[in-house]
């Protein structure tokens, strides 16, 4: 075939139509004359509320899982924000409860000093504060120990008093420290004088006997005037103790027939088991003068002759 007679035009297949610079030249325009046409007489509004109309349960089923991690962020934010401020209110009541139980200690404690001071003005003997440390080791004893001794100027036989009463007598002394034994001790005695009636009698330790930790007066007749609540101090004729502390206080009185004494059972005034401040009392006996040597040498040659 002669190259003459061939067709030099593209076959329809091939054929694009405009060209590409013609379509964006058209379709620039177009837009641009829409977004002028929106923007002056809002002519794809209907059209924009009517997509978002079709498309918001596609949004609001797209959107939970985020509300629901959110949601979830924010429930243990405010659980670990809840626990922490638990612990510390907790650390908090317990730090106020210490202080409280710490207040109430100190009141009572300050209550006690001011009470011992009170019975420490009516006694005139030389006195000196100490503190009891600890209570004997002994189990067969009522004794405990205070933080004063020989170099304080301690010395043995001193009575020891608290803001109640009598609350026992110095038995030993160390260097530092001393022992003080108790009155309700079974080997401890102390006379004593009855406030109601001025009978005089003698207080004996009675730990473990009719009541743990009282008081028994022994030799008393079974018609003696001894009743309940009689409150019992210190006679004084023993140069030991001062006159008129506070020993006891009478709490039963049994009278049997097939005996001529009474029974009769006291409870100490002091806190023997709860002490914590003492008054040490100079023995009464330090404080009574010489004899004069004038009247003790005719006594001496009366004896010889």
């Amino acid at each position: 075939m002669p190259l003459g007679t061939l067709d030099r035009t593209p076959p329809p297949f091939f054929k694009q139509g405009p060209s590409a610079l013609s379509k964006l030249m058209v379709f620039s325009a177009l837009a641009l004359f829409l977004m002028v046409a929106d923007t002056r007489f809002r002519i794809a509004q209907p059209l924009r509320a009517g997509v978002a109309t079709v498309l918001y349960p596609v949004q609001w089923l797209a959107l939970r899982p985020v509300l629901a991690l959110r949601e979830a962020a924010h429930y243990f934010e405010s659980l670990r924000s809840a626990q922490q401020q638990e612990a510390a209110a907790r650390e908090k009541l317990a730090s106020q409860s210490q202080r409280a139980n710490q207040v109430e200690h100190l009141s009572q404690e300050n209550e006690r000093l001011r009470k011992l001071l009170d019975l420490r003005a009516r006694v005139t003997t030389p006195a000196q504060a100490a503190e009891v440390l600890y209570d004997a080791a002994d189990p067969y004893t009522r004794k405990v120990v205070i933080d004063k001794g020989l170099a304080q100027g301690i010395e043995e036989g001193s009575p020891v008093i608290d803001e109640s009463g009598v609350l026992g007598q110095v038995t030993r002394v160390h260097p530092l420290i001393s022992e003080v034994t108790l009155i309700t001790d079974r080997d401890q005695a102390i006379p004593v004088m009855n406030t109601r009636t001025g009978a005089r009698s003698v207080a004996f330790g009675d730990p473990g006997g009719g009541q743990a930790g009282a008081l028994e007066l022994r030799f008393m007749a079974g018609n003696a005037d001894v009743h309940e609540g009689d409150l019992l101090t210190t006679s004084g004729v023993d140069g030991i103790y001062p006159a008129g502390l506070p020993v006891a206080r009478v709490d039963k009185v049994e009278r049997r027939a097939d005996t001529g004494f009474a029974r009769i059972h006291c409870l100490p005034q002091a806190h023997v088991d709860a002490a914590r401040y003492v008054m040490v009392l100079s023995p009464l006996a330090a404080q009574i003068p010489p004899r004069p040597a004038d009247l003790a040498a005719p006594a001496a040659k009366g004896a010889r002759k």
